[in-house]
């Protein structure tokens, strides 16, 4: 059963969703100067709800270094944070006003058995 689904309706009297641009990461080529350069899939239209990152979530993320704004995102769908071990850069985000947001660490991943992720997202200077 999809909770998110189900509650999204009466969260977005509140707190409107947004469309966003989504990119897959495809992980690394490597450039002309050997160094690493991220390649993404293309982009998908996606519903996003954002919100402020509660203080469990502050709890959960706080030894992973991360600066700059953040924000929690959830969507339809299964999202992928930063995975080192499978070389893997993090999924990308774009809203309607051309922010881009990295997808930096998963806070909870249901999208196999209800269909939803919640994610934290930083923002990044550029595209």
């Amino acid at each position: 059963m999809n909770l998110q689904n189900i509650v999204s309706g009466y969260v977005a009297a509140v707190n409107p969703t947004i469309t966003g641009q989504y990119q897959q990461s495809n992980g690394y080529t490597t450039g002309a100067n050997f160094k690493p350069v991220p390649s993404y899939a293309a982009a998908i239209s996606v519903q996003i709800q954002m919100q402020a990152l509660t203080y469990r979530d502050l709890t959960q993320i706080s030894g992973l270094n991360i600066n700059g704004e953040a924000r929690a995102m959830y969507i339809n769908g299964n999202i992928e944070g930063v995975d080192r071990a499978a070389e893997r850069g993090g999924d990308i985000i774009t809203l309607p006003d051309n922010s881009v947001w990295l997808v930096v660490h998963v806070l909870e991943n249901w999208s196999t058995t209800s269909g939803w992720t919640k994610f934290v997202v930083t923002k990044q200077n550029g595209a």
